[in-house]
């Protein structure tokens, strides 16, 4: 199973002082060399991390793969088209989250959705939705075209009890296995950590983990390359 890390919060520390360090391309230099296949961040309409140049520099320097996070804006469409990275998600995004909150609504949102992925198509450039584990968005995801699906873990992480955790991973399970029925390639992610990262590897249908937050707070204590090395480990 494929491991991509998220570098967004090496860019929050960055912008908590408007300074220039910690430099997120250096990171993501640092967790390909620990093992990551690719390299994720969120270019969000109010750039509170990521912000252009940052992209524009990873696009040039990864040896990887770049997942460019992203809402369905014109605005943020534009520049997804000119940087072309290797793979856009297509999150939602509200100005005063402090994270995702939950799966694009596909199913409502089939014609705009649609017209984006055959934009970023044109271009060559991977499509991926994150959705919630809900068969209709899946169904609806291939129904417009997308190339991969982003399962969102976000209700299997803050569940609570054993019995719980083991329904939501079972139904991950089955929309994976679903969505890999229909021809989609299957990636999860949001909340994932070095505790309950063990249950979504196993799930056979799923060829990558996306894992952000939780590596960059192990990194503080262990060093970055050491914290995506024992991440590594844990996912194979």
């Amino acid at each position: 199973m494929k491991l991509s890390v998220n570098i967004d919060h090496i860019a929050t520390l960055r912008e908590a002082r408007g300074g220039i360090e910690p430099n997120p391309v250096v990171a993501a230099a640092i967790c390909e060399r620990a093992g990551a296949d690719g390299i994720v961040c969120h270019l969000r309409e109010d750039r509170r991390h990521i912000n252009d140049r940052d992209v524009r520099l990873l696009r040039e320097s990864l040896a990887t793969k770049l997942d460019l996070e992203m809402a369905a804006t014109g605005e943020i469409i534009a520049i997804a088209l000119k940087v072309t990275p290797d793979l856009v998600t297509l999150v939602p995004e509200k100005r005063r989250e402090l994270t995702t909150e939950g799966g694009l609504d596909v199913v409502g949102q089939r014609a705009k959705l649609r017209r984006a992925v055959e934009r970023f198509h044109e271009k060559e450039i991977l499509v991926s939705l994150f959705v919630d584990p809900v068969r209709k968005q899946i169904d609806a995801s291939k129904e417009i075209g997308a190339d991969i699906i982003e399962i969102h873990t976000g209700e299997y992480v803050e569940a609570r009890g054993d019995f719980r955790q083991k329904k939501l991973i079972a139904k991950i399970q089955s929309v994976a296995e679903h969505a890999k029925s229909l021809g989609l390639g299957v990636n999860a992610g949001h909340g994932l950590d070095y505790d309950n990262v063990r249950a979504v590897a196993q799930i056979s249908f799923i060829d990558e983990i996306s894992i952000g937050h939780a590596i960059i707070t192990r990194s503080l204590f262990v060093g970055l390359e050491q914290a995506v090395r024992e991440m590594r480990e844990l996912v194979d």
